[in-house]
């Protein structure tokens, strides 16, 4: 009896007949633009009615001396959801993306559907020195993912729709579509053809409307005049990348610091309680280091000081420039700390805003700092074109950075002073380090994908694709009779793996080792194979052996083919020529 088709299968097999692949690509992007944009208007909503719940609710009177407790609370309430209801650990938003396009060929769990909206909120809400941008992009580049596999489109399709709903998630956050798509290609590697723009374009422009339509017009960063470039402050912006720079270099130092020294606590709970101590301190000391910090920004851009530091405890002493200059240099200082310790604490959150906070408090130091000097310069310029320098330098995504704030300010005014500033603090962050905090976990487990397509190539590569088992194993105790009965007259290939009792290779014998003896019939019984046998002439070590290196023993060795070692024990072995012929494969796809 035949099974009756559900009406979304008759739906399926009608798409196939009437609506080409590409045309539905197109279509699926504009859907999967409207969900990530959904979803990121849904984050920043939920977060900013917990934050209003503690600013004007219940709470309102004893807000000031609960600084020391919400972000404790938060971490608390993160880390019972990720146990207890959604029973896995929440990754970082852009990296746990990343990851599956080069891993998994976009393919996304169901649960990130909900993860970062169930525990970005509580991060942030509560306090959490991060942003909601990783989480935002976590959760379209999930319904992206989600979509095209419902679909059931290819693993190609699937990869575009995932970056498409990233880009729209980023698009919907800022109001800056074009900045997203330029995101889409220096974080994603997305190589940008027609192909993928238009879809890409779809996507954007979907989130961002879908956005506008629930939330309206407003910037998440205020800005009232944008002064036009004076050529005689070129100087003033070139002095401002190397600062910027330095302050990114430092961001992603502490960062990875951070993270290095709170792997090193096991137990979920005391981490939790490590991470929140400290932010609780911090928070309390320094409000603004509380939650994203978009409105003490705004207020730090437009100079009004004593609002911006109007929740401190020692707010009386403002009188002096240069107790406001000592000020915002102790955030610039602690607030890459602040944030470090959320995310390494199991806080769940994006560095985006931690960024642009960053970069905003760095040129506003700058333009307080020259100005005690005696030089007049533009505080919402130099703090805006602050923003892109440090998103140059921690993000390295020059272009993303140069458009953003383009858009975000709403015109090209700034765009000669971007490019000075941008281009020297991503220069000098490049040559401090070749990857950034979304990419250094990728590049350590040698699943980064870039733009060098031979190299995105080996890294898409699966060994388990390649490994050959059809070989014929000898005992170091078997004779050279034994060896070309047993072995040699049945097996098909001209190499013999040599395994002792454990499965482990203890040495290798081709053809050509024994091609002037086996016939011999004094020397059948007398020879042994572990007289015979000799050392592979390298090794590839399964799960720590990236497919470059693979490729790089290859050619130092001169080899047709190398053992695999997989726990310890033998595997199989890999040869060049069929890892060559997948590699051609690969980059057909590709």
């Amino acid at each position: 009896m035949l099974k009756k088709k559900t009406p979304f299968t008759r739906f399926l097999i009608w798409r196939y007949k009437h609506i080409s692949t590409k045309n539905f690509t197109y279509m699926l992007s504009i859907l999967v633009g409207l969900l990530a944009g959904l979803s990121s208007v849904a984050l920043k909503n939920i977060t900013h009615y917990i934050a209003m719940f503690f600013e004007n609710g219940a709470l309102h009177s004893y807000h000031a001396y609960l600084y020391f407790v919400f972000p404790f609370l938060g971490l608390f309430l993160v880390l019972l959801v990720k146990k207890f209801l959604l029973k896995q650990e929440v990754g970082h938003g852009i990296p746990m993306a990343l990851l599956a396009i080069s891993q998994k060929n976009g393919k996304m769990e169901r649960r990130n559907l909900i993860s970062s909206l169930l525990t970005a909120p509580l991060t942030v809400g509560f306090g959490g020195s991060v942003g909601l941008e990783g989480p935002s992009v976590a959760t379209g580049a999930s319904f992206g993912s989600n979509i095209a596999k419902m679909f059931h489109m290819n693993p190609q399709t699937r990869k575009l729709l995932l970056v498409c709903a990233a880009a729209g998630s980023l698009s919907a956050i800022f109001k800056a579509p074009i900045a997203a798509i330029l995101f889409a290609i220096e974080v994603f590697s997305l190589d940008l053809t027609f192909a993928s723009l238009l879809p890409l374009l779809m996507a954007s422009v979907a989130a961002v409307v879908t956005r506008m339509f629930f939330i309206g017009e407003q910037y998440i960063v205020d800005f009232h005049s944008i002064q036009n470039f004076n050529i005689q402050n070129i100087l003033f912006y070139a002095i401002l990348g190397v600062i910027t720079a330095g302050v990114s270099i430092y961001f992603s130092k502490v960062y990875f610091a951070t993270e290095k020294y709170f792997k090193k606590i096991k137990n979920d709970y005391l981490k939790v309680i490590t991470a929140g101590l400290i932010i609780g301190l911090l928070t309390f000391l320094v409000p603004p280091l509380y939650g994203e910090g978009f409105t003490f920004m705004n207020q730090l851009i437009a100079q009004n000081y004593n609002q911006a530091f109007d929740a401190f405890l020692y707010k009386d002493i403002l009188g002096s420039s240069w107790v406001v200059i000592g000020l915002i240099l102790g955030l610039i200082i602690l607030k890459p700390i602040a944030t470090s310790v959320t995310l390494s604490g199991g806080g769940v959150g994006g560095i985006f805003a931690p960024v642009l906070f960053l970069g905003a408090v760095t040129g506003s130091f700058f333009v307080n700092l020259f100005r005690q000097l005696g030089f007049t310069l533009s505080s919402e310029n130099f703090t805006m074109v602050g923003m892109a320098g440090l998103m140059a330098g921690v993000l390295q995504a020059p272009m993303t950075a140069i458009f953003l704030i383009a858009e975000i300010t709403g015109g090209y005014q700034l765009f000669v002073p971007l490019m000075i500033t941008v281009t020297i603090a991503f220069l000098l962050s490049k040559a401090s380090t070749d990857y950034n905090i979304y990419t250094k976990e990728l590049k350590d487990q040698n699943a980064l994908l870039t733009h060098n397509k031979d190299q995105a190539v080996l890294t898409l590569l699966k060994l388990d694709k390649i490994i050959e088992t059809n070989f014929i194993s000898l005992k170091p105790e078997m004779t050279l009779k034994e060896m070309v009965y047993q072995a040699v007259a049945k097996s098909k290939r001209n190499l013999f793996p040599v395994l002792n009792d454990e499965n482990e290779l203890v040495g290798v014998i081709g053809l050509d080792d024994i091609r002037e003896m086996m016939f011999n019939t004094e020397l059948q019984d007398s020879v042994l194979v572990k007289f015979i046998m000799h050392d592979a002439p390298d090794y590839i070590i399964y799960g720590q052996d990236s497919m470059q290196t693979v490729m790089n023993r290859f050619q130092n060795t001169g080899a047709w083919n190398l053992p695999v070692i997989k726990d310890g024990k033998y595997a199989g072995f890999v040869s060049k020529s069929k890892m060559l012929t997948a590699y051609r494969r690969k980059l057909i796809s590709y």
